[in-house]
């Protein structure tokens, strides 16, 4: 597989800022997580509606992979955080004999290939259905202007042709690894001029759609790239899809995920779960709530009512039905969340640090609502005390040997299809003072 050309300063800042029809496009392949050998298991348009890893076998892996990848795309993360991420995951399900797992430079490859391939195809399906969307009669390919260009793709810098034209089934862009091209669209040549375009370049190069027997692609084209990346879902993704993504934050998990199938929606539940980034969510939610963080004042924070910490599994469905009668528990996606009004009754109720101590408690701060997901994925014991709400404890030993039981308590919300916290405790017992 070939190694991606150095990354383009201008397409990279566009990389970073994610827009709702390529999250759309990511998140309609994650009801198929497929399991491969080879990079070319999967064959052009099929990456559509499929995510793969070559090499990666197992449905956990390629859960952990796909809600990596999709943090890195919806949340415009850079090469450096999803390396790290990526390392993480490795390490946590003990995968071994991937291509470019021996050396540095070979893991640094691997895992700009994967990041930069799944940015690069997201955001032209993104953009693709966006043009189709938007009905402009040309459309206008652009070079990225990289220091190290492929001439082919240099020569076709400018080229205006008919949204129709048969050039764009093989040649959309990304066209290769590291292909940073991209394609513009235009009402008119004078808009096309403006865009770049050049109105008089209307027809492809001669001989653009002869095969290289070698490649089995036009020149200019590597092998397994001469599809149009997006063009088998351009239209659910413009008209459904993408409308979906942009909704609340707590309802997006499950406008994209209500047709996965079951158990590959378990995994990346959990997988989405286990992400520091959702660790930090929370935190920075009950941050924004309290007004304050480091210890500090902040003002002006815009808050949304609730913060998912993700869809609830089969498993803790089944036990949340049992303990509360909620039977569309089973039946319809819940989420856990967490939400403006009960961290503010929770500061009222356990606020008070000298009262809380006075009680053997401690009064909860933000860094103890990035927890809960960790609480929620493994808690020591859940039960119900009324059968309508749901207990969680989970014992904790701090940095200075201290233990901490923290209760959770959580609310059935049926009309909003949640649970959602409503109290916290947290039992303090300071280490045993030792006998000299």
């Amino acid at each position: 597989m070939p190694q991606p050309a150095a990354a383009d300063p201008q397409l990279a800042f566009i990389f970073r800022r994610p827009f709702a029809e390529q999250v759309a496009f990511f998140r309609g392949k994650l009801g198929n997580l497929v399991p491969t050998a080879r990079w070319d298991d999967i064959w052009k348009s099929a990456h559509d509606r499929a995510f793969m890893v070559a090499g990666a076998a197992k449905a956990d892996l390629l859960a952990d992979l796909a809600a990596a990848v999709d943090k890195a795309i919806a949340e415009g993360e850079t090469l450096d955080a999803f390396r790290k991420r990526f390392a993480a995951i490795v390490q946590k399900h003990g995968w071994h004999g991937w291509t470019g797992e021996e050396t540095a430079a070979g893991r640094a490859w691997r895992t700009r290939i994967i990041y930069q391939t799944n940015l690069a195809t997201s955001y032209a399906a993104g953009r693709l259905a966006q043009l189709k969307d938007a009905g402009f009669r040309y459309w206008i390919y652009r070079h990225s202007g990289s220091e190290h260009p492929r001439l082919q793709h240099l020569a076709w810098d400018g080229l205006t042709l008919p949204a129709d034209h048969p050039f764009w089934q093989t040649h959309y862009p990304p066209s290769g690894w590291g292909c940073r091209c991209r394609v513009v669209g235009a009402d008119g040549p004078e808009t096309a001029k403006l865009l770049g375009g050049k109105p008089d370049y209307n027809q492809p190069p001669s001989g653009w759609d002869a095969i290289d027997p070698k490649t089995g692609e036009p020149p200019g084209i590597d092998k397994g790239w001469g599809y149009m990346p997006g063009g088998t879902v351009a239209d659910d993704v413009a008209r459904a899809v993408a409308r979906k993504t942009v909704a609340w934050p707590y309802e997006a998990a499950k406008a994209y995920m209500a047709d996965v199938p079951a158990h590959l929606r378990d995994a990346l539940a959990a997988a989405i779960r286990s992400q520091p980034e959702t660790f930090e969510a929370a935190r920075r939610y009950a941050e924004r709530v309290l007004g304050v963080r480091n210890g500090q004042p902040i003002e002006g924070a815009h808050v949304e009512p609730y913060q998912t910490l993700g869809l609830l599994t089969r498993a803790e469905a089944q036990t949340v039905a049992g303990l509360t009668k909620t039977a569309s528990v089973l039946r319809e996606l819940y989420d856990w969340t967490i939400g403006r009004y009960a961290l503010r009754h929770i500061l009222k109720e356990h606020g008070d640090a000298p009262a809380e101590a006075a009680r053997g408690q401690r009064a909860p701060t933000a860094e103890d609502y990035a927890r809960i997901p960790k609480i929620i994925s493994a808690p020591d014991r859940i039960w119900t005390d009324d059968g309508e709400t749901v207990l969680m404890e989970k014992r904790f030993t701090t940095a200075d040997g201290s233990e901490e039981r923290v209760v959770l308590v959580w609310n059935v919300l049926k009309k909003r299809r949640m649970l959602t916290l409503t109290s916290m405790r947290i039992y303090r017992r300071s280490p045993r003072a030792q006998r000299p």
